[in-house]
């Protein structure tokens, strides 16, 4: 069975497109990653695109996909890359928060730099689901206090 990590920003456009591209290069053994948002947008950000082939990643061909309960009950680690009050809140075992910029509005060069962030965080990432490090079961909630 193949295990999933969703990347999750508001219009799927750059961010979570981007995060999706890197851990699909080379994922751990059995996990694959795929990326959604509650308000897709038309299509993924040019410099999104750009930046990516200058990497040798072509994701050119990829659209911006609805967020939707089927995603979120099938992932078992789910990242949201984006930051601010917009950022859609999901129901999935393991969580994390990256709070990245949007870098659709920034210079290419800060941008660039938004990319290369996204890039380190999800070779640690995957690294970690690789060790074992990253938790794919919810904490059981006791009320005993142990």
């Amino acid at each position: 069975m193949v295990r999933k990590v969703l990347f999750v920003c508001v219009q799927n456009s750059f961010r979570s497109q981007v995060a999706e591209a890197f851990f699909n290069q080379n994922p751990p053994e059995g996990w694959i990653a795929i990326s959604a948002g509650p308000k897709p947008a038309d299509k993924v950000n040019p410099v999104a695109i750009q930046l990516m082939a200058e990497r040798g990643i072509d994701i050119s061909g990829k659209k911006p996909k609805k967020l939707s309960k089927e995603m979120e009950a099938e992932a078992e680690i789910a990242v949201i890359v984006c930051s601010g009050s917009e950022c859609p809140v999901v129901s999935v075992k393991y969580v994390e928060n990256w709070g990245i910029e949007d870098p659709a509005e920034m210079s290419l060069e800060d941008a660039r730099r938004i990319v290369d962030e996204i890039e380190v965080r999800v070779r640690d990432l995957a690294e970690r689901i690789g060790r074992g490090d990253v938790p794919t079961e919810k904490p059981v909630l006791r009320l005993d206090g142990f």
